[in-house]
């Protein structure tokens, strides 16, 4: 996990659609909501008692059969993916979801009109960045069943490629690629859903579709309906004519693109894959991906990505020349002998710093801490951290020799392993919040041995000094 210099982003104000649910046939009215930094999405039934909430996660996926279903508490919703990927797609990564009923609106059988929405009622910044997931190796999952297959590459950026392949003369297979997430509003949310005509008579049998019609579904079709079935058709669908275009597809319905059914699929990987809840800097690879195979993958990242975050140690050549060296250190820094505690500064960006500290005998603290046994204090790991971190908060004035940092607060102080002499310390620091009027909030851990040895949440105060 990498905090980026990109802040969370929420919208400004509520707006609902209106519409039915696919399968339930239910009327259902969709409020987005904003909400505040780090809630990611989040569902809320007001149709039921005590209006409970689901957060949108991986681990509560119920069912992928025709559409995504979470589940918690017995709280349940149907058809996620085409809202979540809207919210993807447009960067926003914490909104609460309030819902009249168990199934979301299918509208167009898109994203369209969801983005249409979200875009009404306006998209703003938050305090706090935002978390992503930055792929350093290949991850990959396949379903052995259907053989589907999810790769995820390193990549600059996040970017996804879908191949489908169906044995029909009228879709057969079909390429959608996403060089850039941004572009997913005018390359990919018009895509609408899509099936094929043997298809839909079984879902009918089960009580399916109910909220389904041409408009906001592709049928395609190999063969010429039997009058027996496009009678049912119009029934089912109120339509007083049904008819086979030379394409295949029921209806004469246009295609808003050739690879409409790829471009679909592709919004729903986006959609499932959102919840895996954290941005994503990497490259999908999606062979013929179904709901299925898609939040198989999501669990097994989201899994992993926590997995990381608990085990996550930074990894450097210390052997390359430092951003700073000592010299330069000294001259941001007010500390000297036997309070200075950084040696080098590694790295550093708008939102983060990386110090390092070579731990030696020599430290006047290990004649009393303690005879026999050096071991270094916490207190004073945490005053390395604030140092490091104090070098991140100077650098955003432009004259940093007239200004000192003071502690305000320390929060959640947590120390994991001894530091003994021999040890070198890395300390890794990244604002929580944006710099703002002096105020610089910020997580910070150490590391030795390639382990986790000690973290704490720091907030200091830039301060002018007097005579200055």
């Amino acid at each position: 996990m990498n905090k980026c210099s990109v802040k969370q982003k929420t919208i400004q104000q509520e707006v609902s659609v209106s519409g039915v649910g696919l399968h339930t046939g239910q009327q259902v009215c969709l409020t987005f909501k904003p909400a505040n930094p780090d809630t990611g999405y989040v569902f809320k039934r007001t149709d039921l008692e005590g209006s409970p909430s689901l957060n949108a996660k991986a681990e509560y996926v119920k069912n992928t059969d025709r559409s995504t279903v979470l589940e918690h508490n017995d709280v349940q919703i149907k058809t996620t993916e085409h809202v979540l990927a809207a919210l993807v797609g447009l960067g926003i990564d914490n909104v609460l979801i309030e819902v009249d009923a168990v199934e979301l609106p299918i509208m167009d059988g898109s994203s369209k009109f969801f983005i249409q929405a979200l875009k009404e009622a306006g998209i703003k910044e938050q305090e706090k960045f935002v978390d992503e997931y930055v792929v350093t190796e290949i991850i990959n999952y396949k379903d052995p069943e259907t053989g589907s297959e999810i790769t995820l590459l390193p990549a600059d950026s996040y970017q996804l490629q879908v191949m489908i392949d169906f044995d029909s003369q009228a879709l057969g297979t079909q390429n959608a690629f996403l060089d850039d997430i941004n572009a997913f509003e005018t390359e990919i949310s018009n895509a609408r859903t899509f099936c094929f005509l043997q298809e839909i008579e079984p879902l009918l049998e089960k009580g399916l579709i109910k909220g389904g019609n041409l408009k906001n579904a592709i049928v395609y079709t190999d063969s010429q309906p039997n009058p027996e079935i496009l009678e049912r058709l119009k029934e089912a669908f109120d339509k007083e004519d049904i008819s086979k275009n030379a394409n295949g597809i029921l209806n004469n319905l246009n295609l808003h693109h050739t690879n409409e059914a790829a471009r679909h699929k592709l919004l729903d990987v986006v959609g499932d894959l959102a919840l895996v809840g954290t941005r994503i800097r990497g490259k999908i690879i999606a062979y013929k991906p179904g709901h299925f195979s898609n939040t198989e993958f999501a669990k097994i990242l989201s899994k992993r990505i926590k997995h990381e975050k608990r085990n996550f140690v930074p990894k450097f050549d210390l052997s390359e020349k430092p951003l700073m060296d000592i010299h330069k250190v000294m001259s941001l820094l007010p500390h000297r002998f036997p309070f200075l505690l950084i040696d080098r500064i590694i790295e550093m960006s708008d939102s983060h710093v990386v110090g390092m500290k070579n731990v030696t005998m020599n430290e006047p603290f290990f004649n009393g801490h303690f005879p026999g046994a050096p071991v270094m204090p916490g207190v004073l790991q945490v005053e390395a951290m604030a140092q490091a971190g104090g070098i991140l908060a100077l650098s955003a004035v432009p004259d940093p020799e007239n200004y000192l940092t003071y502690f305000m607060k320390i929060d959640n102080v947590r120390f994991k392993q001894q530091v003994i002499p021999g040890d070198t310390l890395i300390f890794y620091l990244e604002l929580i919040t944006p710099i703002r009027r002096g105020i610089c909030h910020m997580k910070g851990r150490a590391y030795a041995n390639n382990k986790l040895v000690s973290e704490a949440e720091l907030m200091a105060q830039i301060v002018k000094t007097k005579n200055n």
